[in-house]
Parts: C-alpha cells; structure tokens; sequence
C-alpha cells in the first residue's frame, strides 16, 4: 500500500498523498514491536 501511495505521489506531487504515505508507514511501524524485542534479543546475544 505504502508503494502505491508512493508511486501516485510521485505522479501527482499532492502533498495530501504524501502525509498519507506517511501515516500509512507510522502505522506499520506501530505493528512492529514483536519483532523489534526479538532483534533486539538477537543483538545483546553478539
């Protein structure tokens, strides 16, 4: 979804698509946790 917000931003240079690109990977970035404590796990191993 994040590339297609992307590629019509490109396209169009509406700055309305781009805070929704933004908001979009702020939210994937949120769905994360999980894996951030197991690298995070990973790397106090090394």
């Amino acid at each position: 979804m994040i590339d297609l917000t992307w590629k019509l931003f490109r396209e169009t240079g509406n700055i309305e698509t781009y805070l929704l690109m933004k908001e979009l990977e702020m939210d994937s970035d949120i769905e994360k946790p999980e894996n951030d404590s197991q690298t995070v796990a990973n790397e106090e191993l090394t």
